[in-house]
């Protein structure tokens, strides 16, 4: 039987809480206080924490803090008499599952212990398998493709947030991967069977948003339901109107989702909604695991890789284009270029060049003229400090001998190139 540590300073709620509870499914234990609370749940097993906010000596915050800390998969919803939404917030910034203002319906309150029990069996059951299988962890590394610092890092997390449920944000320019991320999840989730559910929020009506992400009633619209068992991807998050920003986090505190909601944006929405232009509350839900996708620009050392692997999927009438080798003249082209269209653009360039090109060897010279232009490129001072000789002919061979527009990229003065 699924139990849950019921923390409130009144003997009176503890009594209404566990007559209401216990009839569910539920066994109910008690704690006065956050200090109590804690010392409990180290000492006992407990799949669920219903805490209240206002407490002393240890407030339900501090408390949730602490239970982090020692357990980060506890599940905790946070109790306020204030029905504040700043403290409702607080509390889901820290970590809530979510939160339940007092009076609150019976109704409301079941449905609500019901969901953190789904989420806690899940991240049991995903914790027990202990670790990705091989060949699914060789997949996400092959996928991603990068072996820079930064590319790990996201390898790494996106390998840890495959053994959860819980909402996913993908932050980062266009063209940086966050689609690849999210099928990654979806297919190493455990509803890989069924098809991901994919919502474009920049490209979709605010009607038919409102059709299929609200429905009637709060109860979740189409695309709701579609994901039911499976992953609901909501693109461009940043695009949703901010009315209907309030009711979706309606519909997703009142229904028992049963989906993986993972969300994309470009935008920062952390300032966003610190200036008040996206609902800080549905922030908070929906980036409890936040990954940020580098910019191409800030990972040149995987550009090696990246180019092999958009070569051999081009399809050249002439020969096999995993034979295309681009010169070093070019590939300092592509790590001085600042690919403002990251992966996606570096794609396009490279797939274009190796299903057209006569000639197995690429130079500089057969790049995109725009690839070319100095005012394209970073300046170079740092990426060629120490190494200028080794690339001052390959500057003076892009620029076509003009040795004024070399001296600009490699940010030196022109004098010293003789």
């Amino acid at each position: 039987m699924p139990a849950v540590l019921i923390v409130d300073d009144l003997l009176s709620i503890h009594e209404m809480l566990d007559a209401v509870i216990q009839p569910t499914g539920f066994a109910t234990a008690f704690a006065t206080d956050g200090e109590k609370a804690l010392t409990r749940y180290k000492a006992e097993k407990f799949d669920l924490v219903l805490a209240d906010i206002d407490m002393k000596p240890m407030d339900g915050i501090t408390l949730l803090k602490q239970l982090k800390l020692y357990d980060p998969s506890c599940v905790v919803i946070i109790m306020t008499a204030y029905a504040s939404t700043d403290s409702a917030i607080q509390a889901l910034k820290f970590g809530a599952f979510d939160y339940l203002p007092k009076p609150f319906k019976v109704d409301e309150l079941i449905a609500t212990l019901k969901r953190g029990m789904e989420l806690r069996q899940f991240n049991a059951e995903r914790a027990a398998q202990v670790a990705l299988p091989a060949v699914k962890a060789s997949d996400i590394e092959t996928r991603l493709n990068g072996q820079s610092a930064k590319a790990r890092k996201v390898v790494q997390q996106i390998k840890k947030l495959c053994t959860v449920r819980s909402p996913v944000l993908l932050v980062g320019e266009s063209g940086t991967g966050k689609a690849t991320v999210a099928d990654i999840l979806h297919a190493n989730g455990d509803a890989s069977d069924k098809p991901l559910v994919r919502i474009d929020c920049a490209l979709s009506s605010e009607q038919s948003i409102r059709d299929g992400l609200l429905g009637q009633n709060g109860a979740g619209g189409a695309w709701i339901q579609q994901a039911r068992g499976s992953t609901l991807l909501l693109e461009h998050l940043q695009c949703l109107p901010l009315s209907i920003q309030k009711e979706l986090v309606s519909v997703l505190r009142n229904t028992s989702h049963g989906f993986r909601l993972i969300c994309t944006s470009n935008e920062d929405l952390e300032k966003l909604t610190d200036e008040g232009q996206f609902n800080d509350e549905l922030f908070y839900r929906v980036a409890s695991l936040p990954v940020a996708l580098p910019p191409l620009r800030e990972r040149t050392e995987d550009l090696p890789a990246l180019v092999k692997s958009f070569t051999g999927k081009a399809a050249n009438p002439l020969f096999d284009t995993s034979l295309v080798e681009f010169t070093d003249d070019a590939m300092a082209v592509f790590s001085a270029y600042h690919w403002p269209g990251n992966l996606a653009e570096l794609e396009q360039v490279v797939s274009k060049i190796a299903s057209t090109t006569e000639t197995r060897v690429v130079t500089s010279q057969q790049l995109p003229m725009r690839l070319r232009e100095p005012e394209h490129w970073p300046n170079l001072a740092e990426y060629l400090a120490g190494q200028q000789k080794q690339y001052l002919d390959m500057v003076l061979h892009v620029c076509q001998g003009d040795k004024a527009r070399a001296a600009k990229v490699l940010g030196v003065d022109a004098a010293k190139l003789g």
